[in-house]
């Protein structure tokens, strides 16, 4: 499978070791023009970069899958996340990209869980919201070959609670109670 990275930053490359076994990756920095994109596209970027992205591309990512992997916090207070109450970074991507078929999935991960596939004794699982099933098989399929768990965490409502946790994830991290290859693990 084709694949579009937008990010060059750790998770771009930990999401992009785990799709490189078995898939095609292009990364692209989020300055970057890109001539070409592959069915399914990440947008391992900077949550305020998603609007000037979806924006400039709305027409050639019509019919791709797009994955939003941000968490908008407020990075000047850390005590907030900065999207309104009854919505989120994917759904705002997902109004801003109407023919397109969004996802969450990877904000409630670390890059280094996503590089060792662990968290703790668990295999690191990947949450996965979105609308369209069809979409969500897509990155199940791209990431078959990874040693990651995708799971399904519902409708692409559900990442309003997805960025929450991610957001807690990182303000214990920052906060130094656990570490940045720590977070939150799933027992089956």
């Amino acid at each position: 499978m084709e694949i579009t990275i937008f990010g060059k930053g750790n998770m771009a490359k930990a999401i992009g070791h785990n799709l490189e076994m078995g898939n095609d990756v292009s990364y692209y920095g989020s300055h970057d023009t890109v001539q070409q994109f592959g069915d399914l596209v990440i947008m391992a970027v900077p949550y305020p970069a998603l609007e000037k992205i979806a924006q400039q591309y709305q027409q050639e990512l019509s019919g791709k899958v797009v994955v939003d992997i941000t968490n908008p916090l407020n990075f000047d207070t850390w005590d907030e996340l900065v999207v309104p109450a009854d919505s989120s970074a994917a759904q705002q991507l997902q109004a801003d990209l109407p023919n397109s078929k969004v996802l969450k999935a990877f904000n409630t991960n670390f890059a280094a869980t996503l590089m060792s596939g662990k968290v703790g004794n668990n295999v690191t699982a990947v949450l996965v919201a979105g609308d369209d099933q069809d979409a969500k098989n897509v990155l199940k399929d791209a990431l078959s070959k990874s040693p990651l768990k995708v799971m399904d965490a519902g409708k692409l409502s559900r990442a309003r609670e997805l960025e929450s946790v991610g957001f807690m994830q990182m303000t214990l991290a920052a906060s130094k109670q656990i570490g940045w290859d720590g977070g939150f693990g799933i027992n089956e």
